[in-house]
């Protein structure tokens, strides 16, 4: 069977651009849904890390801001502890002067307390370490009725050293008077006594 072609090379042309035209257009169509799906993923990013971007720096601002109030917890802290280190210091420091003026008040106190009858004291010395009473007496027994009272009376620390005694004879009336000399450790009130046993005192005439 023979076709006969009965359009004109004219129309065939026409008919190859129209095709080629619908082609072209349905490409430029894709390509320009790709670009505007591109820039939409890109609006979109920039978009999103924008907010990401603000939310850190917010972030990081409050977290800032918490930092320098922390500081300056801290710093208040660390003065109070200062101040109150400082006022521990003075607290102790009063504490201290307390009992120094108290100790010379308790240690004529207690000397005055342990006086026996027929015995009085000449000078009472006190020195960093010691402390030297001298005194007289009418009898040996109020030499070691004083030295057992000081001992007793636990502020002094044991044992009372009779460093010296010296016996003079009394003619009116008949007698004798003992000149003795001490040594005592004083110890601050409300310090335990020191517990040995006093040694053994020999009153020399």
């Amino acid at each position: 069977m023979i076709r006969i072609n009965l359009l004109t090379p004219d129309r065939q042309q026409q008919g190859q651009k129209k095709t080629f035209l619908a082609a072209g257009q349905r490409m430029t169509i894709a390509c320009s849904l790709i670009l505007v799906l591109a820039l939409g993923f890109i609006g979109w990013r920039y978009w999103s890390l924008s907010r990401q971007s603000k939310r850190l720096d917010a972030d990081i601002t409050a977290a800032q801001q918490e930092t320098s109030r922390l500081h300056s917890i801290i710093q208040q802290v660390q003065d109070f502890e200062q101040q109150r280190a400082q006022l521990q210091q003075r607290v102790v420091l009063i504490e201290q002067l307390r009992k120094d003026q108290s100790g010379p008040v308790h240690l004529l106190d207690q000397i005055s307390r342990s006086l026996p009858p027929m015995l009085w004291l000449t000078e009472v010395k006190q020195t960093p370490n010691d402390v030297v009473i001298e005194g007289q007496s009418t009898t040996q027994t109020g030499v070691s009725d004083f030295v057992a009272n000081l001992e007793a009376s636990g502020y002094f620390k044991r044992s009372v050293d009779i460093i010296s005694t010296l016996t003079e004879p009394l003619p009116r009336p008949p007698g004798e008077l003992i000149k003795f000399n001490l040594r005592a450790q004083f110890q601050t009130p409300g310090a335990p006594a020191q517990a040995a046993p006093a040694p053994a005192k020999k009153v020399g005439g």
